[in-house]
């Protein structure tokens, strides 16, 4: 949350009441449309009851995000792909088509006129998701299943790449299908030949 400030404890229940409440305007009226005076109505709390926790609608919308989106660790089940499969494909489904094709760019075109909120956005909402994946990445280094000197920076980039690109134009959906195909497409490309000679055979018709 935004407001670090001390004095009076923060009530945990407001947060999430304005959270959600958050969360359900911005998919009801978009970004543009979205006021303090909406959020705190359905969240039957007050406008100055946000603004101390929140210095703009901006920084609002970023928590919420992550609330949507999740910062929940890509699973870790022993099995490099379909870990990668798991959080490729839960983040897809994890966005509304109105919050994907109306919310996102527009709280991203705030984010290059005000370096504080940029620096919250990738603290809060960017980096949380994108080290986790790092994370099973690293892990099927460990297993001997991704080369070692594999870009992991490069490959987060390559996962992220198709799910926001369809995510901001909603012109195909990111499904569990969709979601197998960019991590085999990723994978064919950084495995070692022990994982190759193990998964010749695919999992799924193609």
């Amino acid at each position: 949350m935004a407001d670090t400030r001390t004095g009076r404890p923060r009530d945990e229940r407001i947060d999430q009441a304005v959270i959600e409440a958050t969360a359900k305007l911005l998919n009801e009226v978009g970004y543009a449309k979205l006021t303090f005076e909406a959020v705190a109505a359905r969240a039957s709390t007050s406008k100055p009851a946000l603004r101390r926790r929140w210095p703009s609608r901006a920084h609002l919308v970023v928590d919420a995000l992550a609330a949507i989106v999740g910062t929940a660790p890509t699973p870790d089940t022993g099995c490099t792909r379909c870990d990668l499969v798991e959080g490729i494909g839960t983040l897809g489904a994890a966005y509304p088509v109105k919050i994907g094709r109306t919310v996102l760019p527009a709280l991203v075109a705030d984010l290059a006129g005000d370096p504080e909120l940029d620096r919250v956005f990738l603290e809060r909402y960017f980096h949380p998701r994108r080290a986790t994946t790092a994370e099973a990445l690293r892990r099927g280094i460990e297993r001997g299943d991704i080369v070692p000197d594999a870009d992991i920076d490069l490959l987060l980039d390559l996962f992220g790449a198709t799910v926001y690109y369809r995510v901001l134009f909603g012109h195909l959906p990111v499904d569990h299908d969709v979601a197998e195909r960019i991590v085999d497409t990723v994978l064919n490309g950084v495995a070692t030949p022990a994982w190759r000679h193990t998964h010749r055979e695919p999992s799924r018709e193609r």
